[in-house]
């Protein structure tokens, strides 16, 4: 009899993570793997993602729309809610043997609740990292983390995080971030290819990456910050392909600032790229700039300087190829000034990402393919009987 795994997702930066173990779970012909797929893919804004999904050819159990088209406070917690309320009876029908997710937004911990009360092995993924930077998917992360049988991490301070949360050793496996199998693995488009496929001007030698989501404590500068941002690469006559933010409150004030540039020659707006397409772009780029995560974990892997701007991001563990500067167009002009200097270029070349070397899903795949997990179903330790030896 096969097992029957169930993965959720709900965008595409997660889908992402995790979609190179998703297709090997799919070929395995032990296995029978679904997707519940909800939020972001399912929405025009979003970019219709779950096309990505269907072209990797893998099955979807059920769509559930759930994203609420606001960036208000509220809409979010009412997306989750609406996801577990019609995810319930879908899972509970399907009976899944294992459920995995990644990440830190409202679907994984309704994933995790849901397998929880279900009785159902849960495997969260990106688990015991941690960010101080006043978003609400951190704590959202770690809740999970509590909620969940089974942590993949990717650094020894992660797992040791999780263990001070009282989460034993035999639930937990550092198998180093899923994230750079690609960058290591996947076949990519020359500089020259991509120039041609957008129709940039000939004389550009060179581009940028830009990635800015907005957070709580600079939502109200968010859109300034993104501008100036702007300015700075316009003014350095850098070309620079441009994500558009996720779906968090804050997310059309930059929007806005997007819709102010979009005709500029300088920039190319997107709200989604094919992966091969996206990863070329990435993996040619002189640089990425912004405050994704991606560039303190993926970005090394290349490697490319990443330059983080503002917040977000301070307090999550970086690579050498890190720069973090503050708001200031001023700020902004220097970081990138340095990462062209030659003492950062030597420092480049001898930059070994501490995420993980590229071979994390066939780690997780085996993990996967040789327990079951409901030994450790329910959660009996007592945290003040644990050593964190």
């Amino acid at each position: 009899m096969k097992k029957k795994i169930l993965a959720f997702t709900a965008i595409r930066s997660e889908y992402d993570l995790l979609s190179g173990l998703y297709k090997l779970l799919n070929d395995d012909k032990d296995i029978e793997f679904k997707i519940i797929v909800s939020g972001a893919h399912l929405s025009k804004r979003g970019g219709n993602t779950v096309k990505d999904i269907e072209q990797d050819g893998l099955e979807i159990l059920a769509r559930i729309n759930t994203l609420i088209d606001s960036d208000t406070k509220a809409s979010r917690i009412k997306s989750g809610s609406q996801l577990l309320n019609e995810a319930i009876d879908i899972v509970d029908e399907y009976k899944p043997d294992l459920i995995i997710y990644a990440g830190d937004r409202e679907e994984v911990i309704v994933a995790s609740i849901i397998g929880g009360y279900l009785e159902i092995p849960t495997i969260h993924f990106f688990g015991g990292d941690h960010v101080q930077d006043s978003h609400i998917d951190n704590p959202v992360r770690h809740a999970t983390s509590k909620m969940s049988t089974i942590h993949m991490v990717s650094l020894e301070e992660h797992a040791k995080r999780l263990n001070r949360m009282g989460e034993d050793n035999q639930r937990i496996f550092n198998i180093g971030s899923v994230a750079l199998d690609k960058f290591h693995n996947d076949e990519v488009h020359t500089f020259d290819e991509i120039k041609d496929y957008f129709d940039i001007p000939s004389e550009t030698n060179n581009y940028a990456l830009l990635i800015f989501h907005p957070i709580p404590k600079e939502r109200k500068y968010s859109a300034e910050i993104f501008e100036n941002i702007l300015l700075t690469l316009k003014e350095k006559n850098i070309f620079t392909f441009v994500s558009h933010p996720n779906i968090d409150p804050g997310s059309s004030e930059i929007v806005s600032v997007i819709n102010k540039f979009k005709n500029m020659s300088d920039f190319n707006f997107y709200k989604s790229q094919p992966r091969k397409i996206f990863l070329s772009i990435y993996k040619n780029a002189d640089f990425i700039i912004g405050n994704s995560s991606s560039g303190i974990i993926e970005s090394a892997s290349i490697p490319i300087p990443a330059i983080n701007v503002g917040y977000r991001q301070t307090s999550r563990t970086p690579n050498d190829n890190v720069i973090f500067c503050d708001t200031t167009r001023q700020s902004i002009s220097d970081a990138i000034e340095t990462s062209k200097s030659e003492k950062f270029q030597m420092i480049l070349k001898k930059t070994n990402n501490i995420y993980g070397d590229g071979k994390s899903i066939d780690k997780a795949f085996k993990i996967i393919k040789e327990n079951t997990f409901h030994e450790l179903l329910f959660k009996d330790e007592d945290i003040l009987e644990m050593s964190y030896e």
